[in-house]
């Protein structure tokens, strides 16, 4: 009986199959590698801004924060795409920071799959695409731009960028076969724009298409370049430069605009820095460079930021520059014998050229974060360029037959080097718990002249209630960096906090004049000089914030409070109303509006106001002292007694509780006890010369009984 033939499974199949293993097993990989950042939490660095302090993020996905979104600039910057996704995040996990974490942590893990995909797609290498995904995923230099949630525009816009490599990829092979291909061509336009709303830094995609053009897909005039190590030919069809230019003119003028967009709000929100001159910009760039290189090729020292030292040695400037410059001519002169080395390089520093400092924005001389894509490039270099000098040193060991997968030694270099990787990665992530091990981590190894390290520092410590750490921490950044209108802010709250309202109008006043449009610094300001009197100056920053945010509750808040004042009592009320009905729980507007009552006679509504902001408040001296006062008035003085007594068991160094407690006391015919509290309040604030004639009063009453 004759055996049945069984005919082999087609390759294809069984390429796309291993493909998809790949991908799954690099994503899950991934995503287990970057699980511990869903245990941190929020930072003081942007994700305030982008998130915990932001309402309209806050309020998650609704009609009207969406609209907000497509419009707004958010930390100098127009990136509706990403701010969508954080409202995403509130509506899913309200502020959860382990949901918002696992956002990112699984955008990455789609990333590490996508670069596989792509690369695997465009150069039919399976081993050598999988390891660049790797290395790229698994890096340190990832960390920052996945485990800080204000950092979501990285892994958003690189999921996008792949995205938009794929389409294009479909596009060309479908041209190639002379089948339909401008609904792939429409999808590579799609992507390329959502990209540059994630992040505007993929304003070089264009560019990097036609890079591709040239190696990979070898498209340039149909030149035979050869695709190293590739599985599948691929014989373009000629083509001129010229209209391989034409086919990425839409996409130029999509990068454009964001480009133009991006240039317009930054400078519009004071992000772009005019202190550094256009030489010592290009030096800085021409130094980052070669920092970016180092950190790739030993990941270790990272921090969060990188201060800007202002200027170089010009010696240092020049070998950066003449090393670029050979570095680049060299891999251009090898272009067309082994065209991954110039691809790779250009690919490296051309997304590099969007957050070179050229023009400069913001504080650092460079940021890990921006090696997310750009970083590719290199490592295409230096994959493609091992699995080249291996099999160039089996062919001249006289083994061209030699299997073209890499040897057992390699193959265990390159586990260690991953696992390498994995475990400072890991690390890595454990700096990002909370701030202050953030930032002292930050100062640890990059300490020298960090002042926003220092002032971020100290924030955190004021959160934790480390009030004089926090103090010394702001002092300290704003004796390194004077004119830094954040450290001035920072530094100014905790003297206000102090009592020190003048020296805090100086240091607020520095502030606006870093970012005059800060609305923040403006409220600040507001309630510093409503503290000393200046009404008329106080309500004009008070408005300035409104007419910007008039949904700003504590600005509304201090605004009424400055009217009241003035005497301007219905207005005061209309805008505390105002308040509680933007957020009815609202405490201080609660106290407040308590206030105006009391001050128009209403005072059973006032008690009403002040008993409800204590519900939402139970801490609060002030308001409980408030209440206690109209108690009295209304003769409920066992009421005011223990309104008087909460407020001395909250804080007992404070001779108004004191003196208040005192006073009932001895109307209460208590005389004993009132003499007491009074001698407390005189401790406490020797110069009051009214609880001293009460005292006086109680004691001689006291002697002729």
């Amino acid at each position: 009986m004759a055996k049945a033939r069984t005919s082999r499974p087609p390759a294809v199949p069984l390429r796309r199959r291993a493909s998809a293993l790949m991908a799954l097993g690099l994503a899950l990989l991934t995503a287990l590698l970057f699980a511990r950042a869903c245990g941190n939490g929020f930072v003081n660095y942007d994700d305030n801004l982008y998130v915990t302090g932001n309402e309209h993020v806050l309020a998650g996905l609704t009609p009207e924060s969406v609209r907000w979104a497509l419009t707004a600039e958010v930390v100098s910057n127009w990136h509706p795409l990403t701010v969508l996704s954080h409202q995403l995040d509130v509506t899913l996990f309200g502020r959860n920071a382990a949901g918002h974490h696992a956002t990112s942590v699984l955008l990455h893990a789609l990333n590490a799959a996508l670069a596989f995909l792509v690369l695997r797609r465009l150069t039919g290498a399976y081993w050598r695409s999988a390891l660049v995904a790797a290395l790229f995923a698994w890096h340190p230099l990832r960390v920052e731009s996945v485990a800080w949630i204000a950092e979501r525009k990285d892994v958003l816009s690189g999921c996008c960028f792949f995205l938009c490599l794929w389409s294009y990829t479909a596009y060309v092979e479908r041209r190639r076969r002379g089948a339909p291909a401008w609904g792939w061509y429409g999808l590579t336009l799609l992507t390329c724009g959502l990209g540059l709303t994630a992040k505007p830094m993929l304003v070089t995609l264009p560019c990097l298409l036609l890079l591709l053009d040239f190696w990979p897909l070898r498209r340039f005039g149909g030149a035979a370049v050869a695709t190293v190590g590739a599985e599948e030919a691929k014989e373009a069809p000629p083509a001129t430069l010229a209209s391989l230019l034409l086919e990425k003119v839409p996409l130029l003028l999509l990068a454009g605009a964001a480009a133009v967009v991006t240039y317009l709000v930054q400078a519009d929100s004071g992000a772009v820095s005019g202190a550094l001159g256009l030489g010592a910009r290009l030096a800085n760039a021409v130094i980052a460079v070669w920092r970016y290189v180092g950190h790739l090729l030993v990941p270790t020292d990272l921090a969060v930021l990188y201060p800007h030292p202002g200027h170089w040695h010009p010696g240092l400037v020049w070998l950066a520059a003449t090393g670029l410059v050979a570095v680049t001519v060299a891999v251009l002169w090898r272009a067309r014998r082994e065209p991954w080395l110039a691809v790779g390089w250009c690919w490296f520093l051309g997304m590099l050229v969007p957050v070179s400092g050229v023009v400069q924005v913001g504080l650092q001389a460079m940021a890990d974060r921006y090696t997310y894509l750009p970083a590719i490039g290199l490592t295409i270099i230096a994959v493609w360029g091992g699995a080249e000098l291996l099999e160039r040193r089996r062919a001249g060991a006289g083994r061209p037959d030699a299997p073209r997968h890499l040897g057992g030694g390699v193959v265990v270099a390159v586990v260690l080097v991953l696992g390498a990787f994995a475990v400072a990665t890991v690390r890595q992530i454990g700096v990002w718990r909370d701030s202050l091990t953030l930032f002292n981590h930050t100062l640890a190894v990059a300490g020298e002249g960090n002042y926003l390290a220092y002032d971020n520092r100290g924030v955190a410590y004021g959160e934790a209630g480390q009030a004089e750490l926090a103090f010394a921490d702001h002092q300290k950044a704003v004796a390194l960096r004077p004119e830094y209108p954040d450290a001035n802010n920072n530094l100014g709250r905790a003297l206000a906090a102090r009592g020190r309202f003048q020296e805090a109008i100086a240091h607020y006043r520095v502030a606006l004049k870093g970012k005059p449009n800060q609305l923040e610094v403006h409220n600040n300001l507001a309630n510093a000089l409503a503290d000393t009197g200046a009404l008329d100056e106080a309500i004009t920053h008070y408005r300035f914030v409104l007419e910007r945010a008039p949904r700003h509750v504590n600005a509304r808040n201090g605004y009424a409070v400055a009217l009241a004042m003035q005497g301007r009592v219905p207005e005061a009320e209309r805008e505390l109303r105002e308040v509680l009905r933007l957020e009815p729980g609202n405490a201080g507007a609660l106290s407040n509006l308590g206030n105006v009552c009391a001050m128009s006679g209403r005072r059973e509504e006032a008690i009403a106001l002040y008993t409800r902001a204590l519900d939402v408040q139970p801490r609060d001296g002030a308001v409980l002292l408030n209440l206690g006062n109209l108690q009295v008035e209304l003769g409920q003085l066992d009421a005011a007694q223990g309104s008087f007594r909460q407020a001395v068991a909250l804080r007992p160094g404070n001779p108004d509780a004191h003196a208040a407690l005192g006073l009932v006391l001895d109307r209460l015919g208590r005389r004993d006890e009132a003499i007491r509290e009074w001698t407390i309040a005189l401790q406490q604030r020797p110069d009051s010369p009214r609880v001293r004639a009460w005292l006086d009063a109680a004691t001689a009453a006291r002697a002729g009984r």
